[in-house]
């Protein structure tokens, strides 16, 4: 683990801010440590020799509470950093999560993923609070002081030159060893909150199969598993404590001989050894406090490096895609089975919001081409598992595929899907809240308005928008649910026409009365102006289609 990461400085601008304050506060703290020891032992000195001192003893004073301020202004300024940078990591979690697409959340682990940005990214507290700011310090503090040592007296400073490298020298010895306890600790952490995830979700399934028991059992183990990992992490630490106080307190002691001996001997002034001594103990007391506090901060550290690689794919996710895009417009693509040249590139050509597909096939889809065109609906359609929701996937990026999706003569992937799809899927995924916050879920400024038209659209005249629902949309019919995210879908493509409108299978719940009224909601918004597609495997959908993409059928 590096001491500090370059991509945190890059991704967390308060990170870099902090890092400049530490290192002023650091420059500020060595002084003061410095004066205030030559002002103790001037005190020291000067009571035995029978001098006034007072004037001593008021500046240190002054000094033990400027160095107090210098520590608390230190934690301040590492409890805000860490808040802040937790939250602009957060976001740009979030943010890099969205430009990944659903396709990429589909294969990663959505419970592990919000343990990192919520319990993992609250441990940078000691990260910043204690572990930087000793970590500047050293860097700063340690060679003055052994510079001021050595100018005072040589011997002593030569003692501490060779003994210092031997704390940091066990400190990466035992740190690597830690982190590979520590990384385990934090991945059975996640592990446990997914298993735990699930078993709630699961919950009613395993009650009626009689399996709550061995659920609740295995989630018992992972939890004691933990709890001994989290002991392995408290010994290497204790450990590394031991070590590190050990070997600082022999070489103080080493340091506090060779004066006593020297000061018998006449060859040291009692001033200049009294303060030598005073001072081996602060040169050697930030790097012993850089490795008690890395322990602290190694659970965010973790955490932290699962954000910076979903930050990091995501980086390299756009330049690919990117870089990709160029390629593809710059070379020539071979014409379609069955279609001449000149078929090809008038399909190729779109218009302003045309949504063109070329030869897009994907794991579970067959090659598919057609063109969407704004004031049209486009009706998909075919037997079980032909790839019908398997083309809205992967136009939606919640799937790879190849060939080319254009919308507008850009490629769609190089689209947050959220920039141009207004979607809704065969599962509702409701939460819980009102039935109006699921509507316009999304929306900073809800319209109550739209809301109330979107739900009418839909279908749902009945619902009644401020009603509450529970976990995971609890409270309504398998029908209600479906007709409230396609409600949510409609206000989403309210909200900008310019999206593409992608319904999949919008009436597998509704009766054929309600599925007529949805079909000319869905017909009107077409004729105003808008690009739908709709998956459906009822024949009457056929009734509201400019153009029907059969797939799995072989002509």
């Amino acid at each position: 683990m590096k001491p500090i990461d370059p991509r945190l400085l890059r991704y967390a601008a308060a990170a870099r801010w902090f890092l400049a304050a530490s290192a002023l506060i650091g420059v500020v703290q060595t002084a003061v440590t410095i004066a205030f020891t030559w002002l103790l032992t001037d005190a020291i000195t000067g009571a035995i020799a029978g001098r006034d001192v007072n004037g001593s003893l008021v500046w240190l004073l002054v000094a033990a509470g400027l160095r107090g301020i210098l520590i608390a202004l230190s934690d301040a300024a590492g409890t805000r950093a860490a808040a802040r940078t937790g939250m602009q990591l957060r976001d740009a979690l979030v943010a890099a999560v969205g430009r990944l697409g659903p396709g990429w959340l589909a294969q990663r682990n959505a419970t592990g993923l919000a343990v990192t940005a919520g319990h993992g990214l609250e441990a940078l507290d000691a990260y910043f609070a204690r572990y930087i700011p000793q970590l500047v310090l050293t860097v700063i503090a340690t060679p003055v002081l052994l510079a001021v040592m050595w100018w005072q007296d040589w011997p002593s400073g030569l003692t501490a030159v060779i003994t210092l490298p031997l704390i940091p020298l066990f400190l990466i010895l035992i740190g690597m060893a830690t982190r590979v306890v520590q990384r385990r600790q934090w991945q059975t952490l996640q592990r446990l909150a997914v298993r735990f995830a699930d078993t709630v979700q699961g919950l009613s399934t395993l009650r009626l199969f009689g399996r709550e028991q061995r659920a609740a059992a295995r989630m018992q183990a992972t939890a004691e598993q933990y709890r001994r990992e989290t002991m392995t992490v408290l010994r290497f630490s204790f450990l590394s404590g031991f070590a590190m106080e050990l070997l600082a307190s022999l070489a103080v002691a080493l340091i506090a001989v060779s004066v006593g001996f020297r000061l018998l001997s006449g060859d040291l002034t009692l001033e200049v050894g009294l303060f030598v001594l005073l001072l081996a103990p602060e040169a050697f007391l930030p790097i012993r406090q850089v490795g008690v506090q890395f322990h602290a901060a190694a659970e965010g550290v973790a955490a932290t490096e699962d954000v910076f690689e979903v930050l990091d794919a995501a980086a390299a996710g756009v330049a690919r895609v990117h870089n990709s895009s160029e390629i593809a417009r710059t070379q020539p693509e071979p014409s379609l089975p069955g279609q001449n040249r000149d078929d090809f590139e008038e399909l190729c050509t779109p218009s302003s919001g045309d949504l063109v597909v070329t030869k897009l096939r994907g794991r579970d889809l067959p090659p598919v081409s057609f063109t969407a065109v704004p004031g049209t609906i486009t009706l998909i359609e075919g037997p079980s598992g032909s790839g019908k929701s398997s083309l809205l996937a992967a136009l939606r990026g919640a799937a790879a595929f190849e060939g080319e999706a254009q919308l507008a003569g850009r490629d769609v992937r190089t689209l947050a899907p959220a920039e141009w799809v207004a979607w809704a899927g065969q599962s509702p995924q409701l939460s819980r809240g009102t039935i109006a916050s699921n509507v316009a879920l999304g929306d900073p400024v809800p319209d109550a308005a739209g809301i109330r038209d979107a739900l009418d659209d839909a279908c749902a005249h009945a619902l009644d928008p401020g009603a509450e629902l529970g976990v995971q949309g609890t409270g309504l019919s398998g029908g209600q649910a479906q007709r409230v995210a396609v409600a949510r879908a409609l206000y989403c493509h309210a909200a900008d026409p310019a999206r593409v409108l992608m319904l999949d299978e919008p009436s597998s719940a509704l009766d054929g009365e309600t599925e007529a009224q949805l079909w000319a909601s869905l017909r009107a918004r077409a004729d105003a102006g808008a690009t739908i597609l709709l998956v459906s495997h009822r024949r009457s959908a056929r009734d509201i289609a400019d153009q029907v993409i059969a797939l799995g059928v072989t002509v």
